[in-house]
């Protein structure tokens, strides 16, 4: 049985786990590990079954405690090599990789990482890089798309192959465009390497989620620019209107931006 719990999605921080009954995959540490820890204990998960890491980019909202996650509980990082170089000089990580835990993946080339067969590919974001994770177990196919600048043909053609996807719905564009931020924050965030709106976010979903699509979760949303009824009523009302009807009976759930969201079971 395949699990899946967010424990932050946002710019407060950001970390997902996806576990069996015999391995866990972290996939970003953006919170602190004492933090990680206390959600473990409170959801009786075992750290013990955390083997290895995953790393989408270099932003601190994802990294901050990757080095002190894999020093105390001695697992392996992976990432591609110019995100490892990433968190090497970003000050925000105190702790660093330690050398003989690194691992270095290849964008589109598929590796076995513990129980899970994990493929990174390209997303568009202002980091040092940026990767989306298709990671299937058994014939089970999760994909996680987080701060995207805009919906490339190779996201498409992954959101078309996974049954369950944890996908960027950044901000409304109203909220945004009306808001406090000032202009070059509001140019960045909207910029093709920025992040990814409510509306192009339901866009890519509506137009190429397949009848394989069992589950969503909308992640990585703005405190200021954005709210969860707002995101989730987007994505449905695309979703209702999609070429593939059975794409609109899929499971859409908003993820908490500074707490847990509680545990799924990915079930086909």
């Amino acid at each position: 049985m395949l699990k899946f719990i967010s424990f932050g999605s946002g710019s407060s921080g950001n970390c997902y786990y996806l576990f069996t009954p015999t391995d866990g995959l972290v996939i970003d540490v953006g919170l602190g590990l004492r933090t990680l820890k206390k959600h473990f204990r409170e959801y009786g998960l075992s750290l013990a079954n955390i083997h290895n890491i995953i790393v989408t980019h270099d932003h601190a909202d994802h990294i901050k405690s990757v080095g002190a996650m894999s020093i105390d509980l001695k697992v392996p990082v992976y990432a591609t090599k110019k995100v490892h170089e990433g968190i090497e000089r970003n000050y925000c990580v105190q702790k660093k990789v330690p050398r003989g835990m690194v691992r270095c993946l290849e964008k589109g080339q598929t590796v076995k990482i513990g129980e899970f067969e994990v493929t990174p590919f390209e997303v568009p974001h202002d980091s040092l890089d940026n990767v989306g994770y298709r990671i299937v177990y058994g014939d089970t196919v999760f994909c996680i798309i987080t701060d995207a600048g805009r919906v490339t043909e190779e996201m498409k053609t992954q959101i078309g192959d996974a049954n369950y996807i944890v996908m960027e719905a950044n901000y409304d564009d109203d909220m945004l465009m009306g808001g406090p931020y000032p202009q070059y924050l509001k140019h960045r965030i909207s910029s093709g390497t920025g992040h990814l709106s409510n509306g192009n976010c339901a866009c890519a979903l509506a137009e190429n989620a397949t009848e394989k699509l069992r589950a969503v979760w909308l992640c990585h949303l703005s405190e200021e620019n954005n709210h969860p009824e707002l995101a989730r009523k987007t994505v449905e009302t695309a979703l209702k209107n999609s070429p593939c009807n059975a794409a609109a009976e899929a499971e859409l759930v908003v993820l908490k931006r500074k707490t847990p969201t509680g545990i799924y079971e990915l079930e086909l």
